[in-house]
């Protein structure tokens, strides 16, 4: 007996990442799938998929994140819930798209008894039976090492590098690291800008925790256009602090470049008071009215996700969509 098997893509969401997850499947020409989530009365998740899964490729995208009354927590429960569903459900392969990995600070032991829950979630996704895991611009890489089967690591760098141009077309562009734990990726955005990099230095006293002795600029600012590049920005205390010791440098003019939004209270009241002109970031977490700002920019990572679930399905490289810079 032969059997000619054809592979079919099928593309869902949570509801945490409707507006994304559309944006992705109208680049991938797919249409997005049904899993008919909803709640029981005492807030347990419940997901039924509209249609057969039995041997599809299977991609569940959702962000962790806060949104419409849910907790990150439940964002992360309701894709678990979905993974277990889709295998219950014979998928051949399921994909986890996480634009936004929760808990990706919490990736070591800072100090005793401290959990790392960043590997525990990557634990929680491979018993729920994903097969593989998406996500974009990780806190740090070593979560690639902490889910025990394929991670595509992407970058939002494109998009961003794409705007940075636009906004400097003379190239008149300083890249700012706003911390030492930035730099290696700060100075990927010099080459793709031919811009150069400053670093913002912070000595802290050995005798207070959290207290900030001195701090300077390493590198010349004075009269140029910077822009600060950093993974997210939560409570923008950090890319604040940077912004405004910018601006007393003399620099001309103060940009922010993130990929993940998080802003956490009073992060927006922040920026909105400080010497940053312009923040861009991406559409990987949902700006609900209460985080947007007059101030803010916002990319989409559809088209890089889009083109990344494309390779997978196709069984083709993903780090050739980014000549391997998303693997830095």
């Amino acid at each position: 007996m032969q059997t000619l098997t054809h592979k079919k893509l099928y593309l869902v969401a949570g509801r945490c990442t409707q507006e994304l997850a559309a944006d992705i499947a109208h680049e991938l020409g797919v249409p997005l799938g049904e899993p008919n989530l909803g709640n029981f009365a005492n807030g347990e998740i419940h997901c039924k998929f509209g249609e057969s899964l039995r041997g599809s490729d299977v991609f569940i995208v959702q962000t962790h994140t806060d949104f419409e009354g849910r907790s990150v927590n439940d964002a992360l429960m309701e894709q678990l819930i979905m993974v277990d569903a889709a295998k219950r459900a014979s998928a051949k392969r399921i994909t986890v798209v996480c634009p936004f990995y929760a808990y990706a600070r919490q990736d070591r032991k800072a100090s005793g008894r401290e959990p790392i829950s960043a590997k525990l979630v990557a634990d929680l996704f491979k018993t729920a039976g994903a097969s593989r895991l998406l996500s974009v611009d990780l806190h740090s890489g070593q979560i690639q090492g902490f889910f025990d089967g394929p991670v595509d690591h992407l970058t939002a760098m494109p998009v961003l590098v794409d705007y940075l141009h636009d906004i400097s077309p003379d190239r008149d562009l300083v890249v700012v690291s706003p911390d030492a734990g930035r730099v290696k990726v700060a100075e990927r955005y010099t080459s793709e800008l031919d811009a150069d990099l400053a670093i913002v230095h912070k000595r802290r006293t050995k005798s207070e925790k959290n207290v900030v002795e001195a701090k300077d600029v390493v590198g010349e600012v004075a009269g140029r256009r910077c822009v600060i590049i950093d993974d997210m920005i939560d409570t923008g205390g950090t890319i604040v602090a940077a912004a405004d010791l910018l601006a007393e440098k003399g620099a001309s003019e103060v940009y922010a470049a993130t990929t993940h939004g998080v802003f956490s209270d009073p992060a927006v009241d922040r920026i909105k008071n400080s010497a940053i002109k312009r923040v861009v970031l991406t559409d990987t977490l949902p700006l609900p009215p209460e985080k947007q700002c007059d101030k803010f920019d916002v990319v989409s990572v559809a088209p890089i996700i889009a083109r990344a679930i494309s390779a997978v399905f196709e069984d083709t490289s993903v780090s050739e969509i980014f000549g391997g810079n998303n693997l830095a």
